[in-house]
């Protein structure tokens, strides 16, 4: 909406040309959700506190019992943030901006609601798993079918560090699309269970898809570095920003010892956007690779709950890993900071096979 006005203005007043430019707008939006996110931030918390919204702790695993109480639905900071500074930045007639924004505030919708279930039930199950991803996946199939159907969307999926191998999916990439937006979503929210833990790799996801996403909407750059083109993908790199932005200050208030803590709410939400913005600049498989952390996270639940089934016995201490670390004796910081460093490696290897085609 600031976008439209400056626009308009940009026009008679020199100066504001600067708007024009997805560069200065991404900058801009980051500044703003991080900016709105310390000033909302401690009202909220305390408005949350009043209501009691407190987070359940499970009865089973390491001993978190001095963070029971802590408020939780803290998603609602980054998502305000986020909404907030992505609508007063970015083109709002691109198409792009409001599948991404949907997908975030169904997802976040979903998270609302089992965030309330377990605090006003104490109960730390939440939305029973079989209705949570009957909606996600109702949700990334909508926009799958509806991006599937656009005539100027290629089905093809580009493979990093290979120049020309870009397999056409067909039809087939309506449920690829579906299994990336829904896989992240829920892979996030594993992920999200120690203070700090998932809001890092999700900045660093959404730094490398901000390049990416600038990229593959500048014909020039596209061209030259043989990725995908996608016209008006460059609006997401705004998008990214605010998340950046965004998250940045929720972190303020979620570093150990955690004042607030995401819920599902903001970590479903968070998952899905990453996943419908790779699905948009046809860049699923960098996201594997960006989001490594996400993917070893989940794949330790499937395979620690497929080899109890098979044999009784657990290949992890607990599972998600990030508390198999802790059962090992890991400090809690040890493993965020840790979980960190390798989600900026592979930020980076994921920016650099760009170049490396």
């Amino acid at each position: 909406m600031l976008y439209h006005l400056l626009f308009a203005l940009s026009d008679h007043i020199g100066a504001l040309n600067v708007v024009r430019y997805i560069t200065f707008r991404t900058a801009a939006a980051t500044l703003t959700a991080l900016f709105l996110a310390f000033l909302v931030g401690p009202p909220l918390i305390r408005a949350l506190g009043r209501l009691r919204v407190g987070q359940p702790i499970r009865e089973l695993g390491p001993d978190h019992r001095a963070k029971e109480g802590t408020p939780t639905m803290g998603g609602l900071l980054i998502l305000l943030s986020l909404f907030v500074s992505v609508l007063l930045w970015s083109d709002l007639r691109n198409p792009h901006v409001w599948i991404v924004l949907f997908v975030t505030l169904a997802y976040g919708a979903l998270g609302f609601v089992d965030d309330y279930r377990k605090v006003v039930r104490r109960d730390s199950r939440g939305v029973p798993a079989r209705w949570k991803l009957f909606w996600q996946f109702a949700v990334a199939g909508a926009v799958a079918a509806l991006t599937y159907a656009r005539p100027e969307f290629a089905t093809s999926i580009a493979f990093p560090f290979f120049k020309n191998l870009n397999p056409d999916l067909g039809a087939w990439y309506i449920p690829m699309a579906v299994l990336v937006i829904a896989g992240f979503s829920n892979a996030v929210n594993l992920t999200d269970g120690l203070d700090g833990l998932a809001i890092g790799p999700v900045m660093v996801a959404s730094g490398a898809f901000l390049v990416l996403s600038y990229a593959a909407g500048h014909a020039v750059i596209a061209d030259y570095l043989a990725i995908p083109r996608v016209a008006g993908a460059g609006q997401l790199a705004i998008f990214c920003g605010a998340l950046v932005g965004g998250g940045l200050g929720f972190l303020w208030f979620n570093a150990s010892p955690a004042q607030l803590f995401m819920g599902d709410v903001g970590s479903l939400a968070l998952g899905g956007a990453l996943g419908t913005i790779a699905v948009l600049i046809q860049q699923e498989i960098l996201l594997f690779v960006v989001g490594g952390i996400f993917v070893v996270e989940a794949a330790s639940v499937m395979i620690q709950v497929a080899w109890f089934k098979l044999t009784g016995e657990r290949v992890f201490r607990m599972a998600p890993i990030h508390h198999h670390f802790e059962q090992l004796g890991w400090p809690e910081q040890k493993i965020v900071v840790r979980f960190w460093i390798v989600s900026i490696i592979l930020g980076l290897v994921a920016v650099s096979s760009l170049k490396l085609r």
